[in-house]
């Protein structure tokens, strides 16, 4: 019976993500795959009787993930970069924590524009998100398109770096931010976070003696 609900589910997302959120008729193939993709992951890991659910860690990765959107938009809005309907739906779903789907969608927004920008950010942002936090190979790639795609965006290696701090390779994330923070303009106002940021990261190294 609970197959029966999860399939109806995701043929409901299908039909919102389609033609509520308006999906664009060619990525619907890649939105199946992505909810293919989730049904294929229940089979195998799923287990609707086990007693209790991880709430408070769903909860975080749902906070984490509103946080990260936020950010990078707030990043794009400033840099004058648009937006389409392949990030209107991925980032609904990194905001409660669906990574892997959401990098499902977001797939559509660089296949049908190589040269964006902020769908390749998005991208890796959910790569990493779904690999909780670790840079992959296939993350490290979407970033460099990113920044291939619009070398002044600020976006590339602010969200890199932090993959990077995450993944523990401080010496790198360092040197990645201390040379945005050194080409920043002195009115940008993304460079005091960006300084605070650096300053704790470089707390931390010394406390930890990674210099």
């Amino acid at each position: 019976m609970s197959w029966v609900i999860i399939i109806g589910l995701a043929g409901l997302a299908f039909a919102a993500l389609a033609f509520v959120l308006k999906a664009p008729r060619g990525g619907w193939e890649a939105i199946g795959a992505a909810l293919l993709l989730g049904l294929a992951g229940y089979a195998l890991q799923g287990n609707p009787g086990q007693a209790g659910a991880p709430k408070i860690a769903a909860e975080q990765a749902k906070g984490n993930g509103a946080a990260l959107v936020a950010a990078r938009q707030q990043l794009r809005d400033q840099n004058g970069l648009g937006t389409n309907s392949w990030l209107v739906i991925g980032d609904a779903l990194a905001r409660n924590g669906q990574y892997g789907d959401a990098a499902g969608v977001l797939l559509g927004a660089v296949e049908q524009n190589p040269k964006d920008a902020e769908g390749w950010l998005a991208l890796a942002n959910a790569l990493v998100g779904h690999a909780e936090g670790a840079l992959t190979p296939a993350a490290l790639y979407a970033y460099q398109r990113a920044a291939t795609a619009a070398p002044e965006h600020p976006g590339p290696p602010f969200f890199l770096g932090l993959a990077l701090a995450q993944s523990g390779r401080l010496d790198e994330a360092r040197a990645m931010w201390a040379e945005l923070l050194a080409r920043a303009p002195k009115d940008a106002p993304w460079r005091a976070d960006l300084a605070k940021r650096l300053g704790k990261l470089d707390q931390f190294m010394a406390a930890n003696g990674a210099r």
